[in-house]
């Protein structure tokens, strides 16, 4: 499932040991539930045929830079666990049998899923095919441990830059070097003084989290019970790729008096409507991943949660000016402590709690109803590899295969991933409720028909 951290944390100091955060540490632990549920890809297409010792070049790359990285646990049972650089990687999975041209986003769902092993620094895989026509397929996944959308595209922009300039792997000179060092013989006096420190980050959140008691944030549509479609025991989220002008997108946005993000947040709620989950008049919680990451931040999560009410109208465009307004609102109110709802504050608190307590708080959480993750002009920053332009450039949050009634049970609903390049406005979309969009095919159609009530001309892969 997508999970979104509520909160970012306080960028950790460029010396001495890298420590986890709250959101490392919650995906950290998540990981031992759900192994390969919280992960990041990106995908290529190239029109040229690739050699494979070009990607091994960029595979050495990546395997000293900042996605290299394993958790090293403490002895204090308060202390945090530390990044280190990672000594090993999964190899570079290259496929000798051609890809059909019309089973390529097929062929990328099948490589989202990799066994992973934080602690190992098994966090990342690179894999790349050719295909029937002669084309060339490529992708890269990552653990939601080791990196969120930012610090992925962090280690893919370094290792690409250094590639393409014809640099050797090197850690010290690379993104890598951010990772931090291996602990010394002090380390025991550096955990016992990080368990005080977080002792006295309790005390801090507890009082905030009261001053505060009285936020709250926006509330979530409970799941309709009915109808439940026959499913296997096991389920793939229905996946879609769209292209769409980015001119035309960013045109039907200013004539409904919204913004880029603004369309697409007014795209999700819409096809969250059609798809029957929600009823008319109903008002959804939209949550908008805010990337907080600084210039050379070390850590491996930095990203918040704005969650934002969107309200949907059977036969109506979203209202993008509202949703602008929201938008606005939402980051006013997560700038200060004091609009910041109690949980939030709450998170030097989450890090206490052993790994069977989160298990079980885990396994009655719910997940975004809607999530949408705009990832601006992030296409054309990592497009050139070794001299080859890529056709296609996406980055998605993955929603991996897993028991039907676990999708039912914490009541995930939609995720869209937009990035863009000069021209070319590409949404990656989730439709994770089985019994909403039990297919492709489905959700393809309750997508070109509210492509179609924007003025829309979609470009499905």
């Amino acid at each position: 499932m997508t999970v979104t951290s509520p909160a970012a944390t306080v960028a950790a100091p460029h010396t001495g040991l890298n420590r986890i955060t709250a959101d490392d540490d919650l995906f950290f632990k998540l990981h031992s539930l759900y192994p390969n549920a919280l992960v990041n890809q990106l995908a290529y297409r190239f029109d040229t045929a690739l050699d494979p010792d070009l990607l091994a070049r960029w595979h050495a790359h990546l395997a000293t830079g900042f996605i290299a990285r394993r958790v090293r646990t403490t002895r204090f049972p308060i202390a945090r666990a530390h990044w280190e650089p990672a000594t090993e990687s999964l190899p570079l999975r290259w496929s000798d049998t051609p890809v059909p041209d019309d089973a390529v986003l097929d062929w990328y769902l099948d490589r989202a899923a990799v066994e992973f092993d934080p602690a190992r620094g098994l966090v990342w895989e690179l894999s790349g095919a050719h295909t029937e026509s002669g084309a060339t397929v490529v992708t890269l996944v990552a653990s939601h441990v080791a990196c969120d959308g930012g610090g992925m595209m962090h280690a893919i922009v370094d290792s690409l830059d250094r590639l393409n300039r014809g640099e050797e792997p090197d850690r010290g000179a690379s993104a890598g070097r951010l990772v931090g060092p291996v602990a010394g013989r002090r380390r025991s006096a550096a955990d016992l003084a990080d368990a005080c420190g977080q002792l006295r980050a309790v005390v801090r959140g507890v009082r905030a989290a009261r001053r505060a008691r009285g936020v709250s944030e926006p509330a979530r549509n409970p799941r309709p019970a009915e109808p439940l479609l026959p499913h296997a025991p096991t389920w793939q989220a229905a996946d879609a790729i769209v292209q769409v002008d980015l001119a035309e997108w960013e045109s039907v946005a200013a004539a409904h008096g919204g913004t880029s993000n603004g369309l697409l947040v007014g795209v999700a709620v819409g096809l969250l409507g059609r798809s029957g989950r929600i009823s008319d008049g109903a008002d959804v919680r939209v949550d908008i991943p805010h990337s907080m990451r600084g210039a050379d931040d070390p850590r491996a999560n930095a990203t918040t949660g704005l969650p934002i009410s969107v309200t949907y109208r059977r036969g109506e465009r979203t209202d993008l000016p509202a949703v602008r307004a929201a938008l606005k609102a939402a980051g006013r109110a997560y700038g200060d402590p004091a609009t910041i709802p109690p949980i939030q504050h709450l998170q030097p608190v989450q890090m206490l709690l052993p790994k069977v307590v989160l298990h079980k708080f885990a396994r009655t959480a719910k997940a975004p109803e809607c999530l949408c993750t705009n990832m601006g002009r992030t296409a054309q920053q990592i497009a050139v590899l070794g001299g080859h332009r890529a056709r296609d450039v996406i980055m998605r949050p993955v929603v991996n295969p897993g028991p039907v009634e676990l999708f039912r049970r914490v009541e995930v609903g939609v995720n869209l991933a937009f990035s863009c390049d000069d021209d070319t406005a590409t949404l990656v979309v989730t439709g994770a409720d089985p019994d909403r969009f039990p297919t492709r095919e489905t959700l393809r159609q309750l997508l070109a028909a509210e492509f179609a009530d924007w003025g829309l001309s979609p470009r499905f892969w």
